[in-house]
């Protein structure tokens, strides 16, 4: 069972480096024709593979940002960390991630404000209905 596994994992490692591969092989081809230059094969074999490496360096750095501060989710914070080494990377997630927080906060303002005005509207028919029973309650008597 274990061989299993280790065929299913070696499968799908393939898979994400064909999927690396095609994603750089485009990616060249976009910036060929925008330059004038063409790249070999192996050229873009080689870019795949680097690219491939430094994303599991990447996610084994991750991995144990997070476990070094005993979470089990990798946050925000882990990312900047793994880009602290490239100045324009780490500003660019630390923009997205402002962004993001930027975002969040417009949604959950907004949430507020309609529950907090679904909740004056449930309270403003109350109030209606309870005027309207005196009504009624005062014209019987």
């Amino acid at each position: 069972m274990d061989d299993l596994d280790e065929e299913e994992q070696f499968a799908y490692k393939q898979r994400l480096k064909a999927a690396v591969h095609y994603t750089v092989g485009c990616l060249t081809s976009e910036v060929a024709e925008d330059v004038g230059l063409s790249f070999s094969k192996r050229t873009i074999a080689a870019i795949a593979e680097t690219t491939f490496r430094q994303c599991e360096q990447f996610a084994r750095d991750l991995e144990m940002f997070a476990r070094h501060a005993k979470r089990s989710t990798v946050n925000t914070d882990d990312v900047k960390l793994v880009a602290r080494r490239s100045q324009s990377l780490y500003n660019f997630i630390s923009e997205k991630c402002d962004q993001l927080t930027a975002n969040n906060q417009e949604q959950k303002e907004r949430k507020k404000k309609k529950s907090s005005s679904a909740m004056k509207g449930v309270k403003s028919s109350d109030i209606q209905s309870e005027s309207v029973v005196q009504d009624e309650d005062s014209n019987m008597a």
